[in-house]
Formats: C-alpha cells, sequence, structure tokens
C-alpha cells in the first residue's frame, strides 16, 4: 500500500508542481506527519524531492525531474475522466481503488493535459443512482465476490419466493450488477443459474477450489437470460380511453408499460390508446393513478376492477367527513 501512495504523491508532484503538506493529506488521505514521512522515503531512494518551510513553501520535485505515461490521446484521456464509481463497485469494496487509479492516472499525464481531467468532471456526470436506491448493501456480497475471485466453491442459504429456504454448494461463475442489484450467476448440477443477491442469508467460503468453464462467458450468457426472462415476463394489455392532455404526458412518460396510439383524440378532447404492463394488478394501478383523465374500455373485468377501487376510495374519504 505504501508503495502505491509514493508512486502516487511523486506523480502528484510531477504533475502540479509544488504543493503543501496539507493539500497532499487530503489527496491522499492521510496525516501530514505521513506526507514528511514519504518524502524522506522518496528522497532516500534518489528521487529529487525537497520541502520548503514557511510561507509559500511546500513540497516539490526538481525541475530536471520528470517520468511521463505516455499513449492516451486527447480523446481517450477525456473518456477515461468520464468514469464514474457506481455504488455497486462500492459495495465490493473497490471504490477507493478506482479512486486512487484515477488519481494516479491524472497525475502521470503530461503537464498539457493535466487540466483534463477538472473540465470533464465539471461538464460530464454519470449519476448511475435510480432515484430509490438501494438501503443497504448485500450482507454476503464481498464473500461471494472472494469465491470467485478464488475459484472456490460456496456454501450458500437462500430464501425461496415463497419464504422457505435452501441451501446448496454452488461454483461461482459471476457477479452481475443489473439497474443496482446484485445478482450471482453460479452452476449446480451442471447448469449455470442466477441467484439475487439480497435474497441471501447465509454465505461460506468452502476450502474445495473449482476450476472455471473455459467455454463460459458471462456477458453472453447473461444477454441470452435476460432476453429468456423477458419473453416470458407475463403482459396484459388494456384499451384505454384518455384526455388529450394526459395522452401528450405519456407520450413522454418513463414508466413501465408500452403505450401505444391507437386513435388521435376526438371533437370530446379524448384519445384512445392501448396500454401493456405486466399484470393485471400493475395495469389497474397505472390507470387509477391518472384519476377522471382515463376511463377503461376493455377488457371488461379491468373496467370493473378499476371502478370498484375508485368506489372503495370515495367511500373511504367519506367515512372521515
Amino acid at each position: 500500500m505504501r508503495a502505491d501512495r509514493l508512486l502516487t504523491l511523486l506523480m502528484l508532484l510531477q504533475a502540479r508542481g509544488k504543493m503543501t503538506a496539507q493539500k497532499l493529506a487530503e489527496e491522499l488521505e492521510v496525516s501530514i506527519r505521513t506526507i514528511y514521512r514519504d518524502v524522506d522515503a522518496l528522497s532516500t531512494t534518489g528521487v529529487p524531492v525537497y520541502a520548503e518551510r514557511g510561507p509559500g513553501g511546500g513540497i516539490a520535485l526538481l525541475d530536471r525531474y520528470r517520468t511521463t505515461l505516455t499513449g492516451l490521446t486527447e480523446d481517450e484521456t477525456q473518456a477515461l475522466f468520464m468514469l464514474s464509481i457506481p455504488a455497486t463497485l462500492a459495495d465490493l469494496g473497490v471504490s477507493k481503488d478506482l479512486r486512487m487509479a484515477l488519481r494516479k492516472l491524472s497525475a502521470a499525464l503530461p503537464a498539457m493535459r493535466s487540466g483534463t481531467e477538472q473540465r470533464v468532471r465539471q461538464r460530464i456526470h454519470l449519476d448511475p443512482t435510480s432515484w430509490q436506491p438501494a438501503t443497504t448493501t448485500p450482507p454476503h456480497l464481498q464473500t461471494l465476490h472472494q469465491s470467485l475471485w478464488d475459484d472456490r466453491l460456496v456454501t450458500i442459504t437462500y430464501r425461496l419466493p415463497w419464504d422457505a429456504e435452501q441451501t446448496r454448494t454452488v461454483q461461482p461463475l459471476g457477479l452481475v450488477a443489473k439497474a443496482g442489484t446484485w445478482h450471482l450467476v453460479c452452476r449446480w448440477d451442471g447448469d449455470p443459474r442466477v441467484i439475487r443477491v439480497e435474497s441471501i442469508i447465509g454465505a461460506r467460503l468452502n476450502d474445495e477450489m473449482c476450476e472455471r468453464p473455459m467455454d463460459f462467458d458471462l456477458t453472453r450468457f447473461w444477454d441470452g437470460w435476460c432476453k429468456t426472462v423477458q419473453q416470458n415476463q407475463p403482459r396484459f394489455t388494456a384499451t384505454v380511453r384518455v384526455k388529450a392532455q394526459l395522452c401528450d404526458e405519456l407520450a413522454h412518460d418513463g414508466g413501465r408499460g408500452r403505450i401505444e396510439l391507437l386513435a388521435p383524440a376526438d371533437t370530446d378532447g379524448w384519445a384512445l390508446i392501448s396500454l401493456t404492463d405486466a399484470s393485471f394488478a400493475g395495469a389497474r394501478r397505472r390507470i387509477l393513478s391518472w384519476g377522471s383523465a382515463a376511463r377503461v374500455v376493455a377488457p371488461e373485468a379491468l373496467r370493473q376492477s378499476v371502478r370498484d377501487f375508485a368506489e372503495q376510495i370515495v367511500a373511504a374519504y367519506a367515512e372521515e367527513e
């Protein structure tokens, strides 16, 4: 760890010139005393670094000393600094390592590109979190990560949909974060399976090693698995009359479900749409949120269910009056 810090310190001084011990300590997340010890260590190895005390002082390298990182074009440099550190990497405990790697890259760039990082970060920001991100990190995620890295079997206990529990010893094949939700891709009885990590309530590393299949491609497997899940999802379609104003809003709606315009607004201001949702309940919930701006045309069961829910809501408020 200290060798990494010394290298980062060296490249920071090279890229930015004279820096105070306080600023270096903030960049490297260590104490000022540690910075001075590191400067002494660099000097002992022959690096021409010196410290000036007092106002206007700081730590610097002799002008003649230079080591550069080459080979990156301007466009490649900009692309690298567009990287955010998503919460999913923080879950794995590697966000600090990635942040340090980017600092080293920034510090090692030639002076002509030393301002690229700040220019990019002030112009492009990637926010990988959803509006309702997970409140906690799955407790056994790092154990699963370790089993993958070491190619070791892991015994897991996980909850089934009907609240039963299952314990199995599995061969880990990969971890996938989809929209912030972690999934374990593993194998038992010869076939790859997918388990949501949040459903795993126990995980124990085994001493037994396992040999990763040479022909297994995690990305290809995941893409195929997602397509299969998508194709097998239940679909429910309803025909709905909606106010023209609502129809305009739905054209830009990023919510779940698919909406298609069947007929434009008539002289009374009502348009006809087709709403496809994952389930009957999902379609009903969506239509109820539209209030009086929507009327179910078909199927009749949905029309009656929406009406029943609306009447229950009205009755509940009437009781409070």
